[in-house]
């Protein structure tokens, strides 16, 4: 009698193959115990007995495809996440890339929007917003349409004005969105200076020569191997000098890069390139 796990696994294994294969979306490098939970959710929500039968419908359903990439990429966030890493942004990063003509930040893994609608808030606190272009890209095309249209629900607000607040923010917030019924949208102001873009971390390549890079709960996922893949594409991706922002359980601590980067606070995991990274050599 052949063990349902093990069956399980393999067919998690075949899953990624046939989403690679006919999609070009790599899942391979991702944490297994994590994938392997998010996939079962999907078989159960799509109503299929596993992960084997999911299968047929990614290769001879494409409209499948939006829901299996929207279940795997994990769009979750929050506007000022984890506000005392905004607070160090405003205090130490904004000052130093106001020196610049020029700005672009890129925000890897976007979500809905919620960070690249923070991180422009700060800059026009700082008077900076009209020389910043923020690139806010995604794998989830669903996800990306969403913050593209800077709308959120309205019974959010009370978090999100909190953690506003606890940023360091110098105003109210209910100044930078507009109210109708039980949503908000952010003010154009804002959303203006933002292009959403596809781009797959797993797979695509340097993005834009950028000065600061915010992949906040994104690596986590990730195995190391695919970590270090994709924080050779920030450092690729950088200016010298600029700054990466990673989430606060992510470190550079483990990677061959982090002799490329100082720590601007290790606690908060913003860091600053420092010098480049060699080429890779295969």
């Amino acid at each position: 009698m052949s063990d349902p796990v093990a069956t399980e696994d393999r067919a998690l294994d075949l899953f990624v193959l046939a989403l690679h294969a006919c999609h070009g979306y790599d899942f391979s490098g991702y944490a297994r115990a994590s994938l392997k939970r998010r996939a079962e959710q999907l078989a159960a929500d799509l109503g299929v007995p596993g992960i084997g039968h999911l299968i047929p419908r990614l290769i001879y359903e494409p409209a499948v495809l939006g829901e299996v990439i929207a279940r795997l990429s994990v769009p979750v966030s929050d506007m000022f996440r984890d506000p005392a890493v905004f607070a160090v942004l405003r205090e130490q990063v904004l000052p130093v890339l106001s020196s610049y003509p020029r700005v672009n930040i890129w925000q890897a893994g976007c979500a809905q929007g919620e960070e690249v609608y923070s991180t422009a808030i700060l800059a026009e606190e700082a008077g900076l917003l009209s020389r910043c272009r923020f690139y806010a890209t995604d794998i989830n095309d669903q996800a990306l349409a969403r913050a593209a249209e800077g709308i959120f629900a309205a019974r959010r607000i009370p978090g999100f004005a909190a953690n506003y607040d606890r940023a360091g923010g110098r105003g109210d917030f209910a100044d930078y969105y507009r109210s109708r019924y039980d949503l908000i949208r952010m003010r154009r102001t804002l959303r203006d200076r933002v292009v959403f873009a596809h781009h797959n971390l797993v797979t695509d390549g340097v993005f834009a020569e950028t000065h600061l890079v915010m992949c906040r709960n994104v690596l986590i996922y990730f195995s190391q191997a695919l970590k270090e893949r994709v924080l050779r594409l920030f450092a690729d991706s950088l200016v010298r000098g600029g700054y990466l922002v990673l989430g606060t359980r992510e470190t550079l601590q483990f990677s061959s890069l982090a002799s490329c980067f100082e720590a601007v606070s290790d606690t908060h995991r913003i860091y600053r390139l420092k010098r480049a990274w060699p080429p890779h050599e295969a």
